[in-house]
């Protein structure tokens, strides 16, 4: 495949968002950055949102795993469904009436200035290690397929991954995401949609014969309930799917900072109820797709990767298809890390000037002019973060990074629990160290007992008993 093609049909995708940065970023205040001015259509956010949830990892990801675990994910999908049901009956309600900006103010309302610094700073550190390895996947397919054909550096293609992203992000921030997620995910889902239908015509399926195909295969198994221990035990994925949705969504500044900028609460609940809806039958279709790259491989006689992840980027640029796939395999999964990339990057710069800075209390003039040193920092932060990435060169280790961000998640579980379903008060100077202290406890006992997903739920639960033995008198 020609890299020069490539690259021309990516520039020629970041033409079109940054035109959409010039429609949207005509007003530079700090209303638009953090909140779009409250002017968000909900059924904008609620399509764009689909890209950023399922990101670039999902994008590859999913489809590789159905040789292993079939459709079970579904069972957990169903459980980000009353994840989002909750977010939108209990957590959307709470951050209207409090009017913020950060969600981490209300820790601040309810237990303190230490609880308020250890939310926001867990965020903090959890979106800048997730972003970074989803941005670090994407320069690398990008270093492989096009930069290393002319010799580049791999540090020059991170800086111009994060330069394009700052570039249509710095004026207007979330007014802008909201337009260009919803861009996004149209490349995204055309992607997967074409590409699916090449691969059914080379097997010469219809869409008539498409399910039973798929359910006549090895794949197609949804629903696990006969062993308990097992990963796929319908129980164990569920429950992880809602306390996931929870936390990954309802206590995430970068996916709530879009709630938070529609027209009212009643916008943003039916912004969660049409997202989440809409959210089953797309990861129906990456799993479908996962399927039909099995069965594809198995009629062709395409040699499977040791790493399943690699599936999909393997038939779509290595099994002899058109060399058009190939550029709609890139430009699907461009779209799908940088739906998630510029709000992570958004969001970052959120928490740093509300959370960690409180720039609020400076006069307006002064908190454009940090909010966009800020911008450019949190960039400089990601890039830094990428470049040790690729320095360790090791997949291990840099997975194991990720997953110990993923941990962080779950103090915050704890103590919004501890906050919405208690009424007592707390030691708040010592919650710094309950919060770091739970996730550590979950990594050991991972070692020893191989938790699946449940462990975000265990994780949250020794948060809030640490949290009722800060309890005042």
């Amino acid at each position: 495949m020609n890299p020069s093609v490539i690259l021309l049909c990516i520039l020629s995708y970041f033409l079109v968002l940054f035109f959409i940065s010039y429609l949207t970023g005509k007003d530079d205040s700090n209303s638009s950055f953090f909140l779009g001015n409250r002017k968000s259509p909900w059924f904008v956010i609620a399509y764009g949102m689909i890209g950023t949830t399922l990101s670039g990892i999902t994008f590859i990801s999913v489809p590789g795993w159905v040789a292993s675990s079939q459709f079970s994910y579904l069972q957990m999908v169903f459980g980000f469904f009353v994840g989002y049901f909750i977010i939108a009956r209990i957590l959307l309600p709470l951050y209207y009436k409090l009017d913020i900006t950060s969600i981490y103010t209300y820790l601040q309302q309810r237990f303190g200035q230490s609880s308020y610094k250890t939310g926001s700073s867990f965020f903090l550190l959890s979106r800048t290690i997730g972003a970074s390895f989803r941005l670090y996947l994407i320069a690398s397919v990008l270093q492989f397929a096009v930069f290393d054909e002319w010799n580049i550096p791999f540090a020059l293609t991170v800086f111009i991954t994060i330069l394009l992203i700052w570039t249509y992000t710095y004026r207007s921030g979330i007014k802008t995401i909201i337009w260009t997620d919803a861009l996004q995910t149209t490349f995204m889902l055309s992607t997967v949609f074409i590409i699916t239908y090449i691969l059914m015509k080379n097997m010469q399926i219809d869409i008539s014969s498409l399910f039973s195909v798929i359910h006549e295969s090895d794949y197609s198994r949804v629903f696990f309930f006969d062993d308990w221990t097992d990963k796929k035990y319908f129980f164990k994925q569920f429950f992880s799917g809602v306390f996931m949705a929870i936390v990954m969504t309802g206590l995430d500044q970068d996916q709530m900072q879009k709630n938070l900028s529609c027209r009212n609460l009643g916008d943003a609940q039916k912004n969660m109820f049409t997202f989440s809806t809409i959210l089953i039958f797309v990861d129906l279709v990456f799993l479908a797709l996962g399927a039909i790259l099995y069965i594809y491989s198995s009629k062709f006689g395409v040699v499977l990767p040791d790493n399943p992840d690699m599936l999909f980027p393997n038939i779509a640029l290595n099994a002899g298809l058109p060399d058009f796939v190939g550029i709609l395999f890139i430009i699907g999964i461009i779209a799908a890390a940088y739906s998630s990339a510029d709000s992570a990057l958004t969001s970052l710069t959120t928490s740093f000037c509300v959370d960690i800075m409180e720039f609020e209390k400076h006069n307006p003039k002064k908190q454009v002019r940090t909010r966009k040193y800020v911008h450019l920092f949190m960039s400089f932060v990601l890039f830094c973060v990428i470049i040790l990435f690729h320095t360790i060169n090791d997949d291990s280790v840099i997975k194991s990074l990720f997953t110990v961000a993923g941990y962080t998640y779950g103090p915050l579980l704890g103590m919004y629990s501890f906050g919405l379903f208690t009424n007592y008060k707390i030691k708040d100077k010592w919650v710094p160290l309950v919060a770091v202290s739970s996730p550590i406890i979950c990594y050991i006992l991972n070692l020893y007992f191989s938790f699946g997903f449940e462990l975000l739920i265990i994780n949250g639960i020794l948060t809030f008993i640490g949290l009722s033995l800060l309890r005042r008198s």
